[in-house]
């Protein structure tokens, strides 16, 4: 390693080292007990690295010969996942303390996730693809399973392993494949072998077999069927978790591999990205509507946000990327506040899920409802909330790309997703007289609900200049 390679993966380091440092440190002194300690300083350290990307690098670097990239695409997508993860630990610690879930290892695995996750993001190479995705999956497979005392949480962890796995092979095929035509594994090399645009038909199978498992990864449809078993098998700051750095994560994956290693060719991969959006957006918006349990809801509402951004990466061009980027910051800002408010769901200490347990909730709890109704209206991309110009912007990449049958689609499938998220926001207001659900929240969810809510409404201004950022993060992928 040299010297510029150690200054090009310093944040990776850190964070691996802190990792190791961290388990040993808890293992060998208190082990649980060191649990709310682990969790602030692994916020803190995130937050630090965080700003120390966001505001320390400039221009294009690689590492190892080209295996690991850092430009600013790569740096977009790390900050988001640090923050977003930080948040999550950090509105997760006291609802995990309360019932005894709170373990040492928790904030080691989420550490240890995130370091996969930013590899996964600055890969410049098949090999150190991989590495990335195993280390993000191998990571999020225990947390899934966590509550070793619940029969679901164990069964969430399972199906999530099998399948996983199912997908991990399926990748390491379609990657097989791929060097076997093109004679390397990075990603350099395998767009100098494309030549005029033409990709030989055991390629084009290698590049779709990648797809689909990476499609696994972000729960995009037909390959979601995972997503709703785990999301309400897993403990909910472990949902809350899944439903953001790890989407960010694997849509970036998606997007630095179909450009840096097949961008010759976006007539081909862009149709494989617009059936899966397609399929994502309706089977989220209508499998939704017959769902009781809010995590599951939640879990098909990804899957319909999955194809919006998917449908910013059809398009093929640099607008599309920077929709895609600026969907996917404001679709993890949505579900922290929404997630922080799932959170505090309980009734008689027990934690509850059922959405009628929030009929009148209004009448209780009028400060929350409406930041809960500002968070659903985002989501489901009702003007003038933030949720709508990110759907704005990748329809809009869509129709500028000559897809605009594609845009149609989004549109449609917004207006049927709008229905469940709107019934959440007629039971708070307009359900069953009833005793409601209560919000036990502590100030770090407080804060962070009403901050998101807040950002829905204020973001209209400028979206608080991520737009620019997003801007030159796309070009440096799409040259």
């Amino acid at each position: 390693m040299t010297a510029a390679d150690f200054n090009t993966v310093l944040p990776e380091l850190v964070l691996a080292l802190y990792a190791m440092a961290a388990l040993m440190f808890a293992v060998y002194t208190g082990k649980d007990k060191t649990a709310p300690a682990l969790v602030w300083a692994t916020s803190g350290l995130f937050l630090a690295m965080a700003l120390f990307i966001g505001f320390g690098g400039t221009g294009e670097r690689a590492a190892f010969g080209g295996l690991f990239i850092d430009d600013p695409f790569a740096r977009f997508a790390k900050v988001t996942i640090l923050v977003s993860a930080a948040a999550v630990m950090l509105m997760a610690q006291d609802y995990m303390s309360r019932r005894g879930l709170l373990r040492f290892e928790f904030p080691v695995l989420v550490t240890l996730g995130a370091v996969g996750m930013m590899m996964m993001v600055s890969a410049g190479d098949l090999m150190a693809l991989y590495m990335g995705l195993e280390l993000q999956s191998l990571s999020l497979y225990v947390v899934a399973a966590m509550r070793r005392d619940s029969a679901k949480s164990s069964e969430a962890g399972l199906k999530y392993f099998v399948l996983g796995a199912l997908a991990s092979g399926r990748f390491l095929y379609g990657a097989s494949l791929t060097y076997g035509y093109a004679g390397t594994t990075q990603f350099a090399g395998i767009l100098s072998t494309l030549g005029h645009g033409e990709l030989p038909l055991g390629m084009m199978i290698g590049m779709v077999f990648m797809l689909s498992a990476l499609a696994f990864k972000v729960s995009a449809a037909p390959f979601h069927m995972w997503t709703p078993d785990v999301y309400e098998g897993s403990p909910t700051p472990v949902t809350a978790f899944f439903a953001t750095a790890p989407k960010v994560a694997a849509m970036a994956l998606i997007a630095r591999l179909v450009h840096d290693a097949f961008g010759g060719i976006p007539g081909q991969w862009g149709q494989v990205l617009a059936a899966l959006a397609v399929v994502s957006m309706f089977l989220g918006a209508i499998a939704a509507i017959g769902q009781r349990d809010i995590k599951r809801l939640m879990a098909y509402s990804s899957i319909a946000h999955m194809g919006y951004a998917l449908v910013g990466l059809a398009s093929g061009t640099a607008q599309g990327v920077q929709a895609m980027l600026v969907y996917m910051a404001i679709y993890v800002t949505m579900n922290i506040g929404t997630f922080a408010f799932i959170l505090s769901m309980e009734r008689d200490g027990r934690p509850v899920t059922d959405i009628q347990s929030l009929n009148m909730f209004s009448k209780k709890e009028p400060l929350k409802a409406l930041a809960l109704l500002v968070l659903m209206f985002s989501l489901a991309g009702v003007p003038p909330m933030v949720g709508f110009f990110g759907k704005f912007y990748v329809l809009k990449a869509a129709v500028d790309a000559n897809m605009t049958w594609l845009a149609v689609a989004g549109a449609v499938a917004s207006v049927i997703g709008a229905f469940y998220y709107l019934r959440i926001v007629f039971f708070m207001y307009f359900g069953k007289e009833q005793e409601p659900a209560d919000s036990n929240m502590v100030p770090v969810q407080w804060v962070l609900m009403v901050a998101v809510a807040a950002i829905m409404v204020l973001g209209v201004v400028n979206l608080f200049g991520i737009e620019p950022v997003a801007a030159v993060a796309a070009e440096a992928l799409v040259r």
